[in-house]
């Protein structure tokens, strides 16, 4: 069996960049720790040693969503009330 130490809520660390989840402490060697995800062994793991909830961070940046390309469409309708949509150049 695996233990795993969780760490408390009123420590600021964030959560794990693929799956979301909060890190864990594990221990690695005679004495060494890591901080790593619960779910998933190959997701963000820090070096063996102290433990370095920095590095945790510095790992689990979120990645920057690209900003959506706003369509500018315009509306134009005739005297029947005709909608044509058109995207201009």
């Amino acid at each position: 069996m695996r233990g795993y130490i969780t760490i408390p809520e009123s420590i600021e660390c964030r959560t794990c960049k693929h799956c979301g989840s909060r890190p864990v402490i594990s221990l690695a060697g005679k004495d060494e720790y890591v901080l790593k995800c619960p779910v998933d062994d190959n997701h963000c793991q820090t070096q063996g040693g102290m433990i370095d909830i920095e590095d945790w961070n510095m790992q689990n940046i979120p990645l920057a969503e690209p900003e959506p390309e706003a369509a500018n469409m315009v509306a134009c309708y005739d005297s029947k009330l005709n909608y044509t949509f058109f995207l201009p150049v």
